[in-house]
């Protein structure tokens, strides 16, 4: 059975000072960080990386992210990955130098690794508590 992990981006400011969470509701295990000047999207994916590597086995990641979500749902990576990670109007792929080592993590370690989206700033408590650990480590800078 897959390990559930929250994770979430926060930036204050965007581009601004930002913070990463991962939350594990299982183990009550979390981890934070952060950069002094970021945007948001980055945040989300750092977010994520970390918890990739700070796993093993099988996980299942949900995040509010569509950004992340939605490259895993509707295959973006494919088309980035056989283009060289160009866009399809030839443009360097946005932060491909956290997206590779992340779709590394997700796609080519030989684990199963699966992606949720669930609605941000609502009813889900942990999705809740990774925002405030995100929020919290944007304000260390």
């Amino acid at each position: 059975m897959a390990l559930l992990i929250y994770t979430d981006g926060s930036c204050r400011g965007n581009p601004g000072p930002g913070g990463w969470a991962w939350f594990e509701p299982e183990s009550k295990a979390y981890d934070s960080g952060g950069e002094p000047m970021t945007t948001n999207q980055r945040m989300e994916l750092l977010a994520v990386l970390e918890a990739l590597t700070s796993h093993q086995g099988d996980l299942n990641i949900r995040s509010d992210s569509t950004y992340v979500v939605n490259c895993f749902r509707q295959g973006w990576w494919k088309k980035w990955e056989s283009n060289g990670f160009r866009t399809s109007k030839g443009d360097p792929v946005a932060n491909s130098d956290l997206w590779r080592p992340l779709l590394d993590q997700a796609l080519h370690s030989g684990r199963q690794v699966s992606f949720e989206w669930v609605k941000g700033h609502s009813t889900d408590p942990h999705n809740n508590r990774v925002d405030v650990l995100a929020q919290e480590a944007a304000r260390q800078f």
